[in-house]
């Protein structure tokens, strides 16, 4: 159930290969839905009690609750039913499996360490939370050994999988909702260390997650120092470069992403998969051909001159890192960022956060809030945020555009000769650039 979303999508396809009879619902047809009908998974269509009769198991997304009436359907008729949690943890149990955590940088860097075990010949399963190029695109069930996943601390699923590694690339503030505080945050990622049996990498740079390395047998990696480091680091357009020194080890890196935070993310990957017994220089080498992640700095085109990125970052390091990476080869282009905030309950928490998140956008247009789910709440809405980078910066050129349906208009008038116009954020906000190059013509 919620087969349209990418957890869900990923794991219909994860259980099909096994060799399971999936069937799979959502609401709405997708690209995804179509794509899952594509490798033989029937996709039914709307809320209907008799979509869970003659099977044995129901999953359900973290967006449902218990109460959902196919849900009670599938109940009354003695089908088990799971969440994608409970889903997710019993296909672990049939693999060895290492885990991917992480406030920021999970789904790359899980799609990178499958990448690396795939061109170093391990055939692994793995199941990540983006489309990315690797065969299956975001799932495979392979012949190898291994089992490598994304896990999601929103809804704590990270804490309920049977893993043998973990990589946690950094702490940050988010999902308040479910842990309440930053505090049981951070506590929800020690248990999370705790409870692996076999090697953790800890991401060096963020002193939050510096924090779970205190007592405990784990390895770290970064930039700024760690036992993986990345050293002579040269950030070109649309790539970078490193030195990987590990001990007395060193070898090249080259990635096909742009910035500091790309880095990271392969540095996390490299070191895992030397840590299940790839040799170094070879896991350097693999990362070469890794092609990325949808939504993570996606050139879609150009018009008027303008080049129109799209970006799944939606969090105020996301924003920082994602927009640091266009600035450093900008030159004098000016950077547009156009910014969809998402969750009524996520704004109420952290709009003032996102205060210094722009400080690298020469202009900056804030619309209002994709729900993803949420209720409203009274006085929260997406003007909170430019009202906190007008606080913190008084001088910045922010804009309020209140509707989604003004947005084009908004971008169309302030979009000009050689701009860089990124649009972010994890809703309807990905369609933008189409729909600006669609209104001033694609060049």
């Amino acid at each position: 159930m919620g087969a349209g979303g990418p957890g869900m999508s990923a794991l219909a396809r994860l259980l099909h290969e096994m060799g399971h009879r999936v069937t799979a619902c959502d609401l709405r047809v997708s690209e995804v839905t179509s794509r899952l009908e594509r490798d033989g998974i029937s996709v039914m269509l709307g809320n209907d009690d008799s979509h869970v009769g003659g099977i044995d198991i129901v999953t359900y997304s973290s967006a449902m609750t218990v109460e959902h009436h196919e849900l009670r359907a599938a109940q009354a008729l003695g089908v088990a039913t799971y969440s994608r949690a409970e889903a997710l943890r019993i296909a672990c149990s049939a693999r060895p499996t290492i885990g991917v955590a992480g406030t920021h940088g999970k789904t790359t860097t899980t799609a990178m360490l499958s990448a690396i075990l795939i061109a170093c010949g391990k055939d692994p399963s793995y199941l990540i939370g983006g489309d990315t190029v690797l065969p299956g695109s975001n799932a495979h069930w392979g012949a190898g050994e291994v089992l490598v996943v994304e896990a999601d601390e929103s809804d704590s699923t990270h804490l309920q999988l049977p893993l043998r590694g973990a990589i946690v690339t950094n702490v940050d503030l988010d999902h308040l909702d479910n842990f309440g505080s930053f505090e049981e945050i951070l506590r929800s990622f020690e248990q999370f260390v705790d409870s692996v049996d076999g090697p953790v990498m800890i991401g060096y740079d963020d002193p939050r997650s510096r924090q779970l390395m205190r007592e405990r047998d784990v390895m770290s990696f970064g930039v700024e120092g760690g036992d993986y480091r990345a050293v002579d680091v040269e950030l070109r357009p649309g790539r970078a470069f490193f030195n990987l020194e590990h001990g007395s080890a060193r070898c090249r890196v080259e990635i096909e992403q742009r910035g500091l935070h790309n880095v990271r993310n392969a540095l996390g990957a490299i070191s895992m998969a030397h840590r299940w017994g790839v040799d170094l220089d070879e896991a350097c080498a693999a990362i070469r051909n890794f092609q990325g992640v949808a939504r993570r700095f996606d050139v879609r085109g150009s018009a008027r001159g303008a080049m129109f990125v799209d970006d799944y970052a939606h969090l105020p390091a996301e924003i920082a890192s994602t927009l640091a990476a266009a600035r450093a080869e900008a030159g004098d282009r000016r950077i547009i960022a156009v910014f969809q905030p998402n969750r009524f309950n996520r704004m109420d928490k952290m709009s003032a956060d996102y205060r210094d998140a722009f400080v690298e956008a020469d202009v900056t247009v804030i619309t209002e809030i994709y729900a993803s789910g949420t209720l409203p709440i009274e006085g929260v809405s997406g003007s909170l945020v430019v009202d906190a980078i007008r606080s913190a910066h008084p001088s910045s050129d922010v804009r309020w555009c209140p509707t989604r349906s003004r947005l084009i208009d908004e971008v169309v008038d302030v979009v000009g000769e050689g701009d860089i116009c990124i649009s972010m954020g994890c809703g309807d906000i990905e369609h933008l650039p189409g729909e600006v190059m669609k209104r001033i013509g694609i060049s």
